[in-house]
């Protein structure tokens, strides 16, 4: 399949989605860029899930304009499909055949000659490194194993874009840690990873741009880092030898003091390397000895819990109202 002129892999604009009289998707507007890692996060119920499965052409929106690929998703749904890869939350490998056999099985399906078919099932097991389980039942393998294999049978297409629904899902830290390797290196190749996941250190690690999403409206747009500059409560713990070089530091940066049992003082900090210097230059200046310094910045768990409670407290304010 060719780039898109625009170098855009998804773009949706207006994406409404009910059942009944619930709300699920509610206007939302998202840009994905071919090549790049897309992390979709919010709480259980926040409509991530219908979002992959109407951008995966599984269900139908009620309303909005959504291309994947450049395709339509409404018009060419066929299309759509040939581009891409998914894997959702539970593995689609059929544990009663072997690694081999599931994704020879995958190459039938996308009418893969017998001979490019098995060339292709050798591939993917050697880039996912199943050679040596390839050969055995799939009910023989780790919970690791059999998500390689579920993404080696999504590969089997060579989709370019890939809607990886909650993917690491029960897995172990070592076996998570060995399935992101594998996501950069797919992202690294050129191909778009449209991500859902409840592990916030995984968004961190993988995704370019994050997109929030509560009550099916998206609440904030960014890169982890631009994210997490929108929380306050970053800071520069400094520790000093004595209280007079405390109390010192406290006056010439026009603080309230510090703690004089552990002889810390907190000063609040966007992390930037710029303002870090300023402040360091000024207690140079000062002739302050600082005996150590931590930079503590907000992570994406403050970011999860800031932006998604504020918006339900909003709410509640306008149901008083």
């Amino acid at each position: 399949m060719t780039a898109n002129m625009d170098g855009t892999a998804v773009a949706v604009r207006g994406l409404r989605k009910s059942y009944g009289e619930k709300v699920v998707l509610d206007g939302v507007d998202l840009t994905v860029a071919e090549g790049t890692t897309l992390a979709l996060l919010g709480p259980n119920g926040a409509g991530k899930t219908t979002m992959v499965q109407i951008l995966s052409t599984l269900i139908r929106a009620d309303e909005g304009d959504m291309r994947v690929a450049g395709r339509d998703v409404r018009a060419e749904p066929d299309a759509v499909r040939a581009a891409i890869g998914v894997t959702g939350q539970f593995s689609a490998v059929d544990k009663l055949l072997t690694g081999e056999e599931n994704l020879l099985l995958m190459a039938d399906l996308h009418h893969l000659g017998r001979r490019e078919g098995r060339r292709r099932a050798a591939e993917l097991l050697e880039r996912l490194d199943l050679v040596e389980a390839g050969r055995k039942a799939a009910t023989t393998y780790s919970g690791g194993m059999q998500r390689r294999l579920d993404l080696a049978m999504t590969l089997v297409g060579e989709p370019r874009v890939i809607f990886l629904d909650e993917p690491t899902t029960g897995l172990d830290p070592r076996s998570r840690r060995g399935l992101w390797q594998i996501i950069r290196e797919l992202v690294a190749g050129g191909v778009t990873i449209f991500l859902t996941t409840q592990y916030l250190e995984e968004a961190d690690q993988l995704a370019d741009r994050i997109a929030l999403l509560d009550q099916g409206r998206l609440v904030a747009e960014g890169t982890p880092d631009e994210l997490k500059r929108r929380i306050p409560g970053g800071h520069v713990s400094l520790r000093f030898t004595d209280p007079t070089e405390l109390d010192l530091a406290a006056r010439t940066l026009g603080l309230t003091g510090g703690d004089e049992e552990t002889l810390v003082l907190q000063v609040p900090h966007d992390g930037g390397v710029h303002s870090l210097r300023a402040l360091l230059a000024r207690l140079d200046d000062a002739s302050i000895e600082v005996e150590t310094l931590t930079v503590h910045t907000p992570d994406l768990d403050d970011v999860f819990l800031a932006l998604t409670d504020k918006k339900q407290a909003n709410e509640k304010m306008e149901a008083v109202r």
